[in-house]
C-alpha cells in the first residue's frame, strides 16, 4: 500500500504498458518488506521539460527509469551523465540526487549482459550481430565491446545510425573489427534484435527469412522486445534449435543494476 512515507521510482516513456519493470521492482520492494514503489509514466514528449523540473522537486522521487522513445532525448536534458552514457548519447535511468541535480546513466547493455551469462555465453573473442542501433542497441553494443568481443556487427533500418554508431565504437574500441557488412549469420555466436520489431504482436522479423535460415543450432539469439514474450524472431530461433534469451530476462537481470544507481536496490540482488 502506498502511503505518505513511501519512497518512489518511475519509469518514463511512451507507449508504457508494455514495460516489465513496475512488476520486476514492485515485486522485490514487496518481497523485501521496503516502503518503496515504482509507477509507470505515459508522458508526451512535449511535456518532458515540465516533467524533469518537477523531478528535480519530487522530494519522496528517488529516480525513473528511461525507456523508448526517450533513452537519447533525455540524455541531453540532465545535468550530470556518466562517461558511458556521454559515449552513447543515451541514459536509461536518472538518480536525483537531495539538491535537485539529476545524473543519468545507461546500464542496457549491462543488464542484457547479466541475463547472456545466465545462458552460458561469455562475450570474450565472439563474434555478435546487434540489429538496431537507438539507445538500447547501441548500449548492448558498447558493452559487448568492453567484455571483449572479436567482431561486432550492427544493422539498422538506417544505414546513416548504423554507420554512426560504427565510427563511435572504432573510435572507442579500436582493437575490434567492428563493421556493418555481413551476408550471412552463420559466422555469429550471438544476434541480437535491439529494435522494436515484433513488439505488439505485430508479428515482423527483423530480419528476412532468407538471413534466418543460415542461423546455426548453438547460436544464442536474444530479443529485447517485453511483449509478447516470445516473439516472432524467437520463435524462429527455438525452432531452428537455437537458445534464446527474452526480452523479460534482460529486463529482470538489469533490475540490480538500475536499482542501484536511483539507491533503491543493492547491485547484486
Amino acid at each position: 500500500m502506498i502511503g505518505g512515507a513511501t519512497q518512489l521510482v518511475a519509469i518514463v516513456g511512451s507507449p508504457i504498458s508494455q514495460v516489465k519493470s513496475p512488476e520486476n521492482f514492485n515485486t522485490w520492494f514487496a518481497r523485501h518488506e521496503l516502503n518503496l514503489a515504482m509507477i509507470a509514466v505515459d508522458m508526451r514528449e512535449q511535456a518532458l521539460d515540465a516533467f524533469l523540473d518537477s523531478l528535480r522537486g519530487w522530494q519522496n522521487l528517488r529516480g525513473c527509469v528511461v525507456t523508448v522513445p526517450y533513452k537519447q532525448l533525455l540524455a541531453t536534458r540532465l545535468d550530470e551523465v556518466s562517461e558511458r552514457a556521454l559515449a552513447l548519447r543515451s541514459v536509461n535511468v536518472i538518480r536525483r540526487e537531495p539538491d535537485g541535480r539529476l545524473i543519468g546513466d545507461n546500464v542496457d547493455g549491462e543488464g542484457f549482459l547479466n541475463a547472456a551469462r545466465q545462458h552460458q555465453f561469455q562475450a570474450e573473442g565472439k563474434s555478435a550481430l546487434v540489429v538496431g542501433s537507438g539507445g538500447v542497441g547501441s548500449a548492448i553494443a558498447y558493452s559487448l565491446c568492453q567484455a571483449g568481443v572479436s567482431q561486432l556487427t550492427i544493422t539498422d533500418v538506417s544505414a546513416e545510425r548504423a554507420l554512426a554508431l560504427v565510427d563511435l565504437l572504432q573510435t572507442a574500441f579500436p582493437s575490434i573489427a567492428i563493421s556493418c557488412e555481413f551476408n550471412s549469420l552463420e559466422s555469429f555466436e550471438l544476434v541480437v534484435n535491439a529494435s522494436p520489431v515484433g513488439m505488439g504482436g505485430s508479428g515482423e522479423l527483423p530480419l528476412s527469412t532468407d538471413l534466418l535460415n543460415s542461423l546455426k543450432a548453438g547460436t544464442l539469439v536474444a530479443d529485447v522486445v517485453t511483449s509478447p514474450e516470445i516473439t516472432p524472431l524467437l520463435a524462429f530461433a527455438r525452432d531452428r534449435q537455437c537458445p534464446i534469451q527474452t526480452g523479460p530476462e534482460m529486463a529482470y537481470a538489469q533490475l540490480g543494476n538500475l536499482g542501484n544507481f536511483m539507491g533503491v536496490t543493492p547491485l547484486q540482488i
